[in-house]
């Protein structure tokens, strides 16, 4: 059971995920009761950029959004299963970078998994925006653990698309066959 829930590159990728976790959930204790963000409304940061308070009860970009305890629930409950999953996948990853991306993913879902049990929701606090006269552009309001997921999930596609390739045992060493030379 040890393998299959701790590798080489499990420390990695626990320190990542901690790390994560621990940024999201400092973040947003500090925006909701230090800052009082929900208080304040909008919050421009830059001419792209605010800071405003969303309540996320559903996944991603608010999919599944409910009101209710028993969606909460569920929702958490899947977010455990997936959190699970990942730390298996990670105990068996064989890459520095698979690791961190795991670790950044795993870390996003803990901070938002923290939100679902103590709230109810996840707390969003990024809005990327451009306005001009042509453009009317606000993408979906997110926090530190969803900016973690997405990079996380780059790495991830980084490695399978462009990663090194696995090295295959040579043939010949291995005794797998072929035709092997003799020294006259």
């Amino acid at each position: 059971m040890t393998g299959m829930l701790w590798g080489p590159l499990s420390r990695l990728g626990l320190a990542v995920a901690a790390t994560i976790a621990v940024i999201d959930q400092a973040s947003k204790l500090w925006l909701l009761f230090a800052y009082k963000l929900g208080d304040r409304g909008v919050v421009t940061l830059t001419p792209f950029l605010d800071f405003v308070l969303a309540w996320n009860t559903g996944i991603s970009f608010s999919l599944f959004a409910n009101d209710g305890d028993t969606g909460r629930w569920i929702l958490l409950a899947l977010m455990i299963v997936a959190i699970v999953l990942l730390w298996i996948w990670l105990a068996r990853a064989d890459s520095p970078l698979t690791a961190i991306g795991l670790g950044l993913i795993i870390g996003g879902a803990v901070g938002n998994a923290i939100d679902r049990f103590a709230y109810g929701a996840v707390a969003d606090f990024v809005r990327f925006h451009i306005t001009t006269e042509t453009i009317q552009f606000s993408w979906a309001v997110f926090n530190v653990a969803d900016a973690a997921i997405v990079v996380g999930v780059a790495f991830l596609l980084y490695e399978i698309l462009w990663g090194v390739p696995k090295k295959r045992p040579d043939r010949n060493q291995d005794g797998g066959g072929g035709d092997t030379a003799t020294a006259p």
